[in-house]
């Protein structure tokens, strides 16, 4: 359920860039993957410890971004026993046989308030388009970004008939601090 949230939104990048664009090293100790969804109408969130991207991004150059990020789905944790043993099971993120959520951007686009990565979210073997929108700060050869993604847990495959308290909704939050590379 969270862990889903979380996995989808894992960030590991992978693919090939040009060499004009900017390329990005995530800073893993100083960066975070979460998911919060609402159980009996309370806020649980899971925490990723395994993720990875490759990002190659420079706001003078969108049209060469590219972002492709995992999330080990084995590593979530939520500190409730019972809603732990859910994230794992078959139900759940099933780790066990999935072992990623994979979001790869088919663009990355600015707008207002930031930027939007476009692009293809998989989750359990199902993949959706998603948007990720997202804000970035660049000094020093230091970026700070932070995220949000928010999708429908059933649209992947996480739930089952004993989920009926458990929010269809999941957030997932990204944040992640990258050095130029």
């Amino acid at each position: 359920m969270i862990r889903a949230s979380i996995a989808a939104f894992a960030f590991a990048l992978t693919g090939t860039f040009p060499l004009s664009a900017q390329d990005w090293v995530i800073d893993a100790a100083a960066s975070e993957v979460t998911a919060e969804t609402r159980v009996f109408g309370q806020a649980v969130t899971a925490s990723f410890a395994e993720f990875s991207a490759e990002i190659t991004f420079d706001p003078e150059d969108l049209e060469n971004a590219q972002i492709s990020a995992r999330v080990t789905s084995g590593t979530g944790t939520i500190p409730n026993r019972e809603y732990q043993s859910a994230l794992v099971s078959r139900d759940g993120l099933y780790p066990a046989e999935y072992s990623e959520a994979i979001f790869v951007s088919d663009e990355v686009v600015a707008i207002d308030e930031g930027y939007e990565a476009r692009g293809t979210l998989t989750i359990k073997g199902e993949s959706r388009d998603a948007v990720l929108p997202f804000t970035v700060e660049i000094s020093d050869g230091r970026a700070v970004a932070q995220g949000t993604l928010e999708i429908l847990r059933a649209d992947f495959g996480v739930g089952g008939s004993s989920w009926a308290e458990v929010a269809p909704n999941v957030t997932v939050r990204l944040h992640i601090e990258a050095d130029a590379g």
